[in-house]
């Protein structure tokens, strides 16, 4: 691949913005090809997941979640060392001192409409309101594996030329069709982009409670 292509965008069709150095993609779980982490994506036919369900309140005969339900969840995402990346409980991000939100709130949306990651959509099939489910989503479920290819080499001056700045390892970087990738190598000849997503290749772990079944 020619240095001066980025995932089949040419270089001059790069930079938006940047972030300071060090920053990380951490944030909400929910769009694939957003800069944060909520669970948000396109579903696969069968994703592979483990889950742990602990319900709470009276949940006898109550309605169960379905494909095509508009649905309200709170939830809670964690690595498997036990690593909080996201959360939409202001008390848990607190407890593992995230950075505040303006605000928290569940997170609604379409269950089957592809508008989260695919082992999140599938687990919260069958729940009932306010029962808690633990689910524990592969990589290719949730934001798939970590790839070589997604790590891109550019010409450092022509970069510096792009964006009037000096290319910085951790510097975050954003393309016009809504990717983002993060320095990860840069000298006098070439800097590295990598256009993975931080969460790709690693294991996830949800803690989701129904709050709401319908409109």
């Amino acid at each position: 691949m020619e240095n001066s292509k980025l995932l089949g965008v040419t270089l001059f069709a790069v930079m938006l913005s940047i972030a300071l150095a060090g920053c990380t993609q951490t944030g909400a779980v929910i769009a694939s090809e957003t800069v944060n982490n909520t669970p948000t994506g396109t579903a696969s036919a069968v994703p592979t997941i483990t889950v742990n369900n602990q319900t709470t309140g009276d949940t006898t005969m109550a309605e169960t979640v379905k494909k095509g339900d508009n649905i309200a969840v709170d939830y809670v995402g964690s690595l498997e060392d036990g690593t909080l990346f996201d959360t939409s409980v202001e008390a848990e991000a607190k407890k593992a001192g995230m950075p505040a939100r303006p605000s928290y709130a569940p997170l609604e949306f379409t269950v089957g409409a592809g508008q989260m990651i695919a082992g999140f959509d599938a687990g919260v099939v069958g729940m009932k309101l306010n029962e808690t489910k633990t689910v524990k989503i592969a990589a290719k479920d949730a934001y798939g594996e970590w790839t070589e290819e997604a790590v891109q080499a550019i010409p450092t001056k022509d970069l510096e030329s792009m964006l009037n700045a000096t290319a910085k390892v951790g510097m975050q970087l954003y393309t016009q069709n809504g990717m983002s990738g993060k320095i990860v190598s840069t000298d006098a000849n070439v800097t590295k982009i990598d256009f993975n997503h931080a969460l790709a290749g690693k294991t996830l772990i949800f803690k989701i409670t129904l709050r709401k079944i319908g409109n």
